[in-house]
């Protein structure tokens, strides 16, 4: 089986399941994996076959205030977990519907409001969303992987100002979360990406 195949078995198996789903709070879904594994891009694919809300980890990360040396020394420091449990996961696991503050990028500062109504299932997209404190609180889990030599092909197209800065901070942050908590062994799905998106 190609991976394409295997991906579009792995989103067919999500939907039954979401949709099967009877409890009183959605279905919580949560994609972690390397930069440029394509977890946007599957995240997008899944949210739109559910007609789910999508929830970006990219909205959570530490403000300039927040960034001290002390948290950066932490495996997966460099997200506001915090504000994530509280102001996202917390009504979604009360089934309830919310709102959350984006944080806005280059200035680092949260602005505009983002609306949640009450839905049935979400899917929450990210590197750090499966952090210790937070997978617990997820329904079905996927790492995506990618070949390091691909990823750093992506990252280059996608932004090569920026590309030095994944290259000394932004992957040496993610390799440690990863291999800190191990992250691809708690997950019901882990699919490399390297041919795909």
């Amino acid at each position: 089986m190609n991976e394409t195949k295997e991906m579009k078995s792995m989103i067919q198996d999500i939907e039954r399941k979401a949709n099967c789903w009877e409890k009183d709070r959605p279905f919580l879904i949560a994609i972690d994996g390397r930069c440029a594994s394509g977890k946007t891009t599957f995240a997008a694919q899944l949210s739109e076959v559910l007609h789910c809300p999508l929830i970006h980890m990219d909205d959570f990360f530490l403000r300039p205030e927040q960034r001290s040396q002390e948290r950066y020394a932490e495996p997966g420091g460099n997200v506001d977990r915090e504000r994530f449990a509280e102001e996202v996961l917390k009504p979604l696991k009360e089934g309830r519907p919310f709102r959350f503050q984006k944080l806005e990028c280059p200035a680092l500062v949260l602005g505009e409001w983002r609306d949640i109504p009450a839905c049935r299932a979400a899917v929450i997209e990210g590197s750090y969303c499966l952090h210790p404190e937070l997978r617990d609180s997820y329904d079905l889990t996927i790492f995506m992987d990618i070949d390091p030599e691909v990823q750093l092909e992506r990252l280059k197209k996608r932004n090569i100002e920026r590309f030095p800065m994944f290259v000394e901070k932004w992957i040496p942050l993610e390799e440690a979360y990863i291999k800190a908590f191990d992250i691809p062994s708690h997950c019901d799905y882990c699919i490399g990406t390297s041919n795909l998106f």
